[in-house]
């Protein structure tokens, strides 16, 4: 039988809970659904009460670009998001072994942490436009005949800039979740491991990672999710067409014209249910994947 002072502290825990949760609804859940409602066509502040009415959806989801613009989404989302993933299960690995100046690399790596984003992307616009400090100090040494000659990394179509300052700022915090996660769960599996004779690549692909995967799934979802829908470093640092989704919003939404908005809330709402579905696929196929090995 549960004893009272057990259920006096759940229901502590639960109150607790409550500043949160209304904080949660009114921000994240009110405003999605005030997204939507205006995507429906009920937007009176812009003079539009048509709700409802799909005709913002069909204008953009008939837009020749849109494919061209959620394919950039993805890709921006995806690609940093694998190699975050790959560089910062090298380093939480490391950082758990002893070695010479651990103590200084533990603490250098989470200083992007405290670094906005926008931080991050005026770095990077000092060091690699054609004009910034790499391109001088190479046309200074002669590599290069002109700062003008300096190889193109920002504002191009691959987004090279833009996966630098998302490297930049989500390594630290992917390699924070699956260190912390290795200190929780000790070395005894590895150090038994290396004791029967596996060697370094053996126990990474059979102890360490299987071990890491909840912690792994856990930090690269968050980090899709966050890339699916930003907006800062692709409106400064994109190519300028295609643009993500996220920016095709905010420019419809920054357009003179009021009665473009409902269109833009419609992208935004489009954005939440792609991620959201990707999210839900994710975690299906990682579940299916810790049936298959009996975790589960």
């Amino acid at each position: 039988m549960r004893q009272p002072h057990a259920k006096n502290g759940n229901l502590k825990s639960l109150l607790g809970l409550i500043p949160a949760t209304v904080v949660m609804l009114v921000f994240f859940v009110g405003a999605l659904l005030l997204c939507i409602v205006q995507s429906l066509g009920y937007a009176p502040q812009y003079g539009i009460n048509q709700f409802p009415t799909f005709q913002y959806y069909q204008a953009f989801l008939h837009d020749d670009g849109l494919w061209n613009s959620l394919g950039l989404t993805f890709y921006y989302a995806v690609v940093p998001t694998l190699i975050g993933a790959a560089l910062s299960l090298f380093l939480s690995v490391a950082f758990a072994k002893a070695f010479k100046g651990r103590g200084f690399a533990l603490f250098v790596y989470k200083i992007p942490l405290a670094v906005p984003y926008l931080v991050g992307v005026s770095i990077v616009i000092l060091l690699f436009a054609n004009g910034g400090l790499f391109a001088r100090f190479f046309y200074a040494i002669g590599v290069i005949s002109s700062p003008g000659d300096f190889p193109r990394f920002l504002q191009n179509a691959e987004g090279w800039g833009i996966m630098m300052v998302y490297l930049w700022k989500q390594v630290p915090f992917m390699t924070m979740m699956l260190y912390s996660n290795l200190l929780v769960l000790g070395r005894e599996e590895e150090e038994s491991a290396l004791l029967l004779g596996a060697s370094s690549l053996q126990i990474f692909f059979y102890v360490t990672l299987p071990r890491l995967m909840p912690a792994l799934v856990g930090s690269t979802l968050i980090i899709f999710a966050f890339n699916f829908g930003s907006f800062e470093v692709p409106f400064i640092l994109g190519a300028g067409y295609p643009n993500t989704l996220t920016v095709e919003a905010w420019r419809l939404f920054d357009d003179a014209d009021y009665a473009r908005r409902p269109e833009a809330m419609a992208i935004v709402t489009f954005v939440t249910f792609v991620s959201s579905l990707s999210i839900l696929a994710y975690l299906v196929l990682y579940r299916r994947f810790e049936r298959k090995r009996g975790r589960v």
